[in-house]
């Protein structure tokens, strides 16, 4: 299973992404998508889209968390990281920093795919594809923009 993981909209990003998000399996949005029209071409992709409630946007549209179970592996997705991983969780993904992370910590593996638009810390904008298969470990590959 391939999987897009993207964060922090911030109700634009480059012209090009849908397209290049077309052969994934899912789409992910660690939120800040900020107005929902902005996801009008992902939802066109006819992929499952599970989204999360950022810290920008003006409406509870979407859940504060998501909890997924795939291949085995419970991911546990939101905006602003947690200080501690929810308990039976293997994986962590966020945004809200801008900056892309992938580090084990507390037993469990926090990912971020930075931001689609507004990247922080010199960090370029980017976004991830999340690969997994049962038996497998996960592999995160991180897409510059």
């Amino acid at each position: 299973m391939r999987i897009a993981v993207i964060s922090d909209t911030h109700d634009k990003y480059p012209e090009d992404l849908p397209a290049r998000l077309k052969d994934a399996d899912e789409i992910w949005h660690l939120g800040d998508v900020c107005e929902p029209e902005t996801l009008v071409e992902f939802r066109q992709l006819g992929k499952p889209l599970h989204i999360v409630l950022g810290n920008n946007e003006w409406e509870a549209l979407w859940p504060m968390e998501l909890t997924l179970m795939r291949e085995g592996v419970r991911f546990f997705l939101t905006h602003i990281s947690p200080k501690q991983p929810p308990e039976g969780v293997d994986v962590v993904l966020h945004g809200h920093t801008h900056v892309p992370r992938d580090e084990v910590a507390h037993g469990v593996r926090w990912l971020n795919p930075g931001c689609i638009t507004r990247p922080n810390r010199g960090a370029p904008a980017s976004f991830a594809w999340l690969t997994v298969k049962k038996g497998q470990p996960l592999k995160w590959e991180l897409e510059l923009l």
